[in-house]
């Protein structure tokens, strides 16, 4: 087994760190010229916060396999920006430019990227398997918060934004589950997070349902093996 920190992996764990730190502080960048061409002041949040699922989480997400090789770092890093969005909320000084005071999300969107990575990486032993479920909550749901912003310039859970989620989610799933040989399990978890990203239950949002439901899918996929 990998060492859980390998030296040598440190300065990746280190730059990738702060570049998703410097993606969402580069977003106030963002939040303020959308304000000032007439944006409304939830509409720039709301995209703002998508443009942080894919630049940071998205893209960092992706690296992954090719990086590290065990989940430790991973963790760690996604804990550390779990804290890190955590504390504005905690404190009442929010980073208003992309985090509200009626939901949680963006925490729950960094402790999930740390947790599945994790947690699916040591009971599949793939890091390729485990990067698939927080690609669709970055990439998947991503894209449907820019598709109802642009349509309807509010949050909403209307199907058009899971029909694109699905457009985006499925060759996500099939290309990442393919380097296992479980590419239409990774079809099927991508239809199955398409589907639950509607849905929200109180503190359990749909970065949770997106990424526990995938995981289970694939996980599910390793113990009956390749479909085809």
């Amino acid at each position: 087994m990998a060492a859980a920190f390998p030296v040598d992996e440190l300065p990746w764990f280190a730059i990738l760190t702060v570049y998703a730190i410097a993606v969402t502080m580069a977003t106030k960048i963002t939040y303020h010229w959308m304000r000032n061409h007439g944006t409304k002041e939830n509409v720039a949040i709301y995209y703002n916060r998508k443009l942080i699922h894919m630049f940071a989480g998205g893209v960092v997400v992706l690296t992954v396999p090719f990086l590290f090789t065990s989940p430790w770092y991973p963790l760690l890093a996604g804990l550390i920006l779990t804290v890190l969005t955590y504390i504005p909320h905690h404190t009442g000084n929010i980073l208003y430019w992309f985090q509200t005071r009626e939901n949680r999300n963006d925490v729950n969107f960094c402790l999930m990227w740390a947790l599945t990575v994790f947690i699916l990486w040591l009971a599949t032993d793939s890091p390729w398997l485990a990067i698939i479920p927080p690609a669709f909550m970055a990439f998947g749901d991503g894209i449907t918060g820019v598709v109802r912003n642009a349509a309807f310039k509010k949050r909403t859970k209307h199907p058009v934004g899971n029909l694109f989620m699905l457009a985006v989610s499925i060759p996500l799933g099939y290309l990442i589950a393919g380097q296992e040989d479980l590419a239409i399990w990774g079809v099927i978890a991508a239809a199955v997070a398409s589907f639950v990203e509607r849905y929200e239950f109180g503190p359990v949002d749909d970065n949770v349902l997106i990424t526990v439901s995938a995981a289970i899918v694939l996980y599910i996929g390793t113990m009956i093996g390749p479909l085809l």
